[in-house]
């Protein structure tokens, strides 16, 4: 076996950071050389996280460009907005690879990054060589790129739910409506009121009502789509669990189609792509049954009586969503096998 490829994960204190621990463990092809935290470095990472006892041992080190390079040859991102704007460069300048799971890259146009994430954009040139890495619409796209800006959670539960339906033109775009549900991780480590466990218990919250920051990014791939400008209803919820989104999506049928017409384009569409998993007709997929794997589920009901399709799709929003789909991307970046270290059976019940 040839030298382990090796990572660097900035942001290993969060939720992200700590799933990409947790994945990479099985990685045959990667080492994890440096795990990185600016706000603890020097302590041991299983002071924050007691469950890596024995199993990853390592101090968390600072953000030290030439340190890092030495140590790593790939660098995760997994930090909040606002944050990789700044790193990205360097990293990519200082010869490293670059995959990076927040939302400073997805979108190609600085202004709109500045007006829906309220920071200022990247440079330019560093926007247009990151690479969208949603997998298995952008896969081709990914290979042997070095640096990929990987999908949100929400966006990768829209997206791939919708993209064959626009492309193809089985939907009116102009009528998509998606009502999005997300697990309390999706919110970070951080502390805030909104997650505090007496205001999100037996509790139920829809949050940023038209003004999520996603929203930007599910129409930029959607008009990707349809070769034209898609706007989009977009509403998200906070549910009292931790794990996992449910993204109900409506729309009005082109012509009139069964559930079975639907399947079959779907699984057409997605044959050969091992981490989506299409329904059979009348079946319906809940967030349990992907818990702390890579797949996304997709499941429709057409009505007749309505003219509407009803899209129903499901992920684990710190794997699929987040960590497997980076690892999923580093896979495509490295020319091995895209499923390579993500082989896990969803965790039931």
């Amino acid at each position: 076996m040839s030298n382990p490829l090796r990572a660097a994960i900035v942001g290993s204190t969060g939720y992200g950071g700590v799933e990409l621990i947790r994945l990479l463990q099985h990685h045959p092809q990667v080492e994890i050389t440096s795990v990185i935290s600016s706000s603890s470095a020097g302590t041991p990472i299983t002071e924050g996280f007691p469950h890596l006892h024995s199993i990853m041992t390592d101090n968390l080190d600072a953000v030290d460009i030439p340190l890092i390079q030495s140590k790593a040859d790939v660098v995760f991102l997994a930090t909040p907005s606002g944050v990789s704007v700044k790193l990205a460069p360097q990293f990519l300048d200082a010869g490293l690879k670059v995959i990076d799971l927040s939302g400073d890259y997805r979108l190609k146009s600085g202004e709109a990054y500045k007006t829906w994430y309220k920071h200022d954009p990247a440079e330019e040139r560093y926007l247009q060589q990151a690479v969208y890495g949603l997998a298995e619409i952008y896969g081709t796209q990914v290979k042997g790129q070095p640096f990929i800006s990987n999908p949100g959670c929400y966006p990768t539960a829209t997206l791939l739910a919708l993209w064959p339906a626009v492309e193809r033109g089985w939907i009116d775009p102009a009528s998509i409506i998606i009502d999005a549900k997300s697990g309390v991780s999706g919110a970070g480590r951080g502390q805030s009121l909104t997650v505090h466990y007496s205001e999100i218990n037996e509790n139920f919250r829809a949050y940023k009502v038209n003004k999520h920051q996603h929203i930007p990014e599910i129409e930029q791939v959607l008009s990707d789509a349809a070769g034209k400008p898609v706007n989009v209803t977009f509403t998200t919820h906070l549910v009292p669990m931790t794990r996992g989104i449910m993204t109900t999506i409506y729309g009005v049928q082109s012509e009139a189609r069964t559930d079975q017409d639907w399947v079959r384009a779907y699984e057409e569409y997605y044959a050969g792509k091992k981490f989506v998993r299409i329904r059979p007709a009348g079946q319906w997929p809940a967030t349990k049954e992907v818990t702390g794997s890579n797949y996304c589920d997709i499941g429709f009901a057409a009505d007749a009586r309505t003219g509407r399709i009803t899209i129903i799709s499901v992920i684990d929003n710190v794997v699929k969503g987040a960590a497997g789909q980076a690892i999923q991307n580093l896979n495509l970046m490295m020319g091995w096998d895209e499923a390579l270290g993500l082989h896990m059976a969803p965790v039931y019940p």
